[in-house]
C-alpha cells in the first residue's frame, strides 16, 4: 500500500478524530436506567426523548435516584420509583423539568427533619395556602413540601434552560397543576427561598 493510499484511507479517521476533540465531552452523562412499564411506542419514545434530554443538558447534581419508570396510565411520581409519563412527547422542557422535579422529591425526602422544620416555618409564612388540587396537592403536607421542590425546579430550570425558558415552563404548571403552589414560585420565590435557606436546603448530588 502507498504512502498516498494509506493518507487517503485514513484522512477521514482523522478528520472525525478531531471534530470530536472541538466537540468536547457531552454533558448529562449520568447513567439511568429506564424501565418501560407496558413496552408501547409511546412508552419506548418517551425513553429516546428523555436519553436525547440527558445527554444534552447535564442534570447530574439533581440525580438523586437512577431508577426510572416510564408508564403511560400514570400521573408522574417520585417513590417507590421515580415515575413519567408519555404526557410530553412533544415537548421537551416540560419532560425535563418533570424529571428534575420528581429527583427533587428524593433530596427532600433524604433531608427528612430539615424538610419537616421547612414546612413548619412555610405554613407560618404563607399560613393561606391553597392545600388542594388544583392550587395544591393532596393536604398542608404534601403542598408545603412542594413548595419547596417546585422552587428548586424552576432555579434548575433556569440554570438549564435560560431565564426566559424557565419563566414560561413556569407560568404553563401554574395554570396546569399546583397552580397556587407554582404562583408563589414566581410571586414570592425569594421567601420560599429564604426558608430553605434556613434550614440549609439546596439540592445538589453528593460531590456537586
Amino acid at each position: 500500500m502507498t504512502g498516498d493510499s494509506l493518507m487517503s484511507m485514513t484522512r477521514p479517521i482523522l478528520g472525525a478524530l478531531l471534530a470530536l476533540a472541538a466537540v468536547g465531552p457531552v454533558p448529562g452523562q449520568t447513567a439511568i436506567e429506564i424501565t418501560l412499564k407496558a413496552g408501547s411506542q409511546p412508552e419506548a419514545a418517551t425513553k429516546e426523548q428523555l436519553l436525547r434530554l440527558l445527554k444534552s443538558y447535564d442534570v447530574s447534581k439533581w440525580t438523586f435516584t437512577k431508577s426510572v419508570v416510564i408508564d403511560q396510565t400514570l400521573i408522574p411520581h417520585s417513590h417507590p420509583v421515580l415515575t413519567l409519563s408519555t404526557r410530553h412527547l412533544r415537548d421537551d422542557e416540560l419532560l425535563l423539568t418533570t424529571y428534575i422535579h420528581e429527583q427533587l422529591h428524593w433530596y427532600f425526602v433524604s433531608r427528612g427533619k430539615d424538610t419537616q422544620e421547612a414546612v413548619n416555618e412555610l405554613q407560618r409564612v404563607f399560613p393561606d395556602a391553597e392545600t388542594q388540587p388544583p392550587g395544591g396537592s393532596n393536604g398542608p403536607q404534601s403542598t408545603y413540601q412542594h413548595m419547596l421542590v417546585c422552587l428548586f425546579e424552576y432555579k434548575a430550570a433556569q440554570e438549564l434552560l435560560g431565564e426566559l425558558k424557565a419563566r414560561q415552563v413556569m407560568e404553563f404548571w401554574s395554570h396546569d397543576h399546583y397552580t397556587w403552589v407554582y404562583r408563589m414560585v414566581l410571586e414570592r420565590g425569594r421567601d420560599i427561598e429564604n426558608v430553605a435557606a434556613k434550614f440549609k436546603l439546596k439540592p445538589f448530588a453528593a460531590g456537586q
